[in-house]
């Protein structure tokens, strides 16, 4: 992963993924809404809650896509800086965690924590954001620092900083 354009491919593969996430969520809650107005969902007796139930259920998929909405304009704004072995880690940090499992990956993004991103050729990354457990460890850490890897107790050394 020594690519300097590798964060740039990330952050695409991540918007990427968002907009088609924006795109079936914003199909759902149109679909979601036409049911709930539509003739055929008109209460047959006071105890049908059908087209409420289909209204309800659209304006969560509309607050979905409007979240997912705030997310690709939070990573369109992201800046990528390049961290060293000196500097705290901050969003925009791609990090590697060594334990004895093994390495992996991970990116300090501002939302869509939990994402994980397959690069063709350097393998997958997973999205942390900083109110994650492991991105509230990581964040203003620098290189060789120790934290604990959440729901495993494993400890990790961050190894790589980009």
């Amino acid at each position: 992963m020594t690519n300097p354009d590798f964060k740039e491919q990330l952050r695409q593969l991540i918007l990427r993924q968002l907009q088609t996430e924006y795109a079936q969520q914003t199909q759902a809650a149109e679909l979601a809404h036409d049911e709930a107005i539509s003739e055929e969902s008109r209460p047959e007796n006071k105890y049908d809650t059908h087209s409420q139930e289909a209204a309800y259920l659209a304006e969560g998929q509309a607050k979905l896509a409007a979240e997912i909405a705030e997310s690709i304009t939070h990573y369109q704004a992201l800046a990528l800086p390049a961290f060293s072995e000196s500097t705290p880690l901050a969003l925009g940090a791609l990090v590697q965690l060594s334990s004895r499992r093994g390495d992996g990956w991970y990116f300090l993004g501002p939302r869509a924590g939990g994402l994980e991103i397959e690069l063709p050729g350097h393998g997958s990354v997973c999205v942390l954001t900083p109110q994650s457990p492991l991105g509230r460890q990581i964040l203003g850490q620098r290189l060789g620092a120790a934290v604990t890897l959440p729901g495993r107790g494993d400890s990790a050394t961050i190894s790589r900083v980009r």
